[in-house]
């Protein structure tokens, strides 16, 4: 029997690709976001704040990253399930620590395997979803889902 579970992790350099890639398409928007990318374990991997982004863009963007990493599901999806279970609607926010269900939190998987988390949050929560979307795309690119 194993005593080490190994985990797969986001690179530095990696996060850094994706939040680029998300600033981009943010720039061909009028609107300012917060964009985070955390590690498999929910943590701070790279991060950039727009100028005219909204501070409290910042840390919904790092709850939407955490909640996707933590979970291994998009915000977009808990948002759905908590509208169909009034039980856990009421219950899971204030049981599961830094819980956010607005959209715009989605997972990064890699061969199977979730890897981080991108956060975006500044506009409305479909448009957080298209700019974390448009950082994801580099992941698709490069080959490595």
């Amino acid at each position: 029997m194993t005593q080490v579970h190994r985990t797969t992790t986001i690179t530095a350099e990696l996060a850094q690709q994706i939040v680029l890639s998300a600033q981009k398409a943010a720039e061909k928007t009028h609107k300012k976001f917060a964009i985070s990318v955390v590690d498999a374990s929910g943590n701070l991997k790279a991060f950039l704040r727009q100028d005219g982004a909204k501070l409290n863009s910042v840390q919904i963007s790092q709850d939407k990253a955490y909640s996707a990493a933590s979970s291994l599901m998009s915000t977009q999806q808990w948002s759905e399930i908590l509208q169909k279970d009034p039980v856990l609607a009421i219950g899971a926010p204030s049981a599961i620590s830094r819980l956010t269900a607005l959209g715009g939190g989605i997972p990064i998987v890699v061969g199977g395997e979730v890897i981080g988390a991108i956060g975006v949050s500044g506009a409305h929560w479909t448009d957080d979803v298209k700019i974390a979307k448009a950082g994801l795309s580099i992941v698709d690119h490069r080959g490595d889902s």
